[in-house]
């Protein structure tokens, strides 16, 4: 006759170790955890129901999905005028606005960096203005003298107020990768007779050349998207892709236009955030900060 042998208690025992041991986690990092569910949502949330409706056919509540999927609207999205428009415009005023601020800015981050001067500090702070305060402020204030200037409604006063957004970016992020080159191999390269110009092309440029790419990539997307100096400046003559974007958001009864427009302006600027990123690996922008 088979005696029957009690149950093994190793997936009793299995069990229980793990319900303890992810009690003892949600003790020791509950707060991390739930911070970070919360950021989850704050970020997905949203960009789960733009993707949802940027394909949704129809759409009705209360279903959490839309019954319907295609691209209809995506053709007529793009078969809009204004939107046909606006979209070369401002990628072609970026990257006009992104050229004149390195040609302005990279002289002055390489003079911040082998210069030493009376205000030399203050004068770096000072470029913070424009992020320590609200920006709607400051833009009232430059449009007070553009108008006095007759630059409202110019494409000038646009690329003009979107310079001020870039100086943060161009100036600091430079000033500290030049700051970073190791003059010794500099020093090196001109006691065995090389100009001071090749030193600076075949040395100098090579070094500093990843965080001046992160700095030129962050200043065109942060142009890109800049609206509200480009909303205030540039109405009525002057349309740029955000400020079209606020049309299509608050005013259309479409809501697949506006959620078509935000993925396709959100997927190429998260592409070049990414490799801004992959290109300040050496702490640049935070090291520009500390100057």
């Amino acid at each position: 006759m088979t005696t029957l042998q009690p149950a093994s208690p190793v997936v009793p025992g299995f069990w229980a170790g793990t319900a303890a041991s992810f009690r003892a986690m949600i003790r020791r990092n509950g707060f991390g955890l739930l911070a970070l569910i919360v950021l989850i949502l704050v970020i997905l949330g949203p960009l789960y129901s733009v993707v949802l409706w940027a394909f949704a056919e129809r759409w009705q509540y209360p279903s959490l999905i839309p019954q319907e999927f295609g691209f209809t609207f995506w053709e007529r999205t793009f078969a809009r005028a204004d939107i046909a428009e606006a979209l070369p415009f401002s990628i072609i005023l970026s990257l006009v606005v992104t050229l004149l601020s390195a040609v302005i800015c990279l002289p002055a981050s390489y003079a911040f960096a082998r210069m030493k001067f009376r205000g030399r500090q203050l004068l770096l702070l000072s470029f913070l203005a424009t992020n320590a305060f609200p920006r709607f402020g400051l833009y009232i204030s430059i449009a007070v003298i553009f108008f006095r200037l007759n630059l409202i409604g110019t494409v000038q006063g646009v690329i003009l107020i979107q310079l001020v957004n870039t100086l943060l970016l161009m100036i600091w992020i430079p000033t500290a990768a030049f700051q970073g080159v190791d003059k010794a191999l500099e020093e090196a390269a001109l006691d065995v007779g090389a100009s001071r110009l090749r030193v600076f092309m075949q040395i100098t440029l090579p070094m500093v050349m990843p965080a001046l790419s992160a700095a030129l990539l962050l200043t065109f997307v942060n142009t890109f998207y800049e609206a509200q100096g480009a909303l205030l400046i540039g109405l009525p003559r002057v349309v740029t892709m955000p400020v079209l974007m606020y049309s299509l958001i608050n005013s259309q009864l479409i809501v697949q236009y506006g959620a078509i427009v935000s993925l396709v302006l959100w997927l190429p600027s998260l592409l070049l955030l990414i490799v801004a990123q992959r290109l300040l690996r050496g702490g640049y922008l935070t090291a520009g900060f500390g100057v």
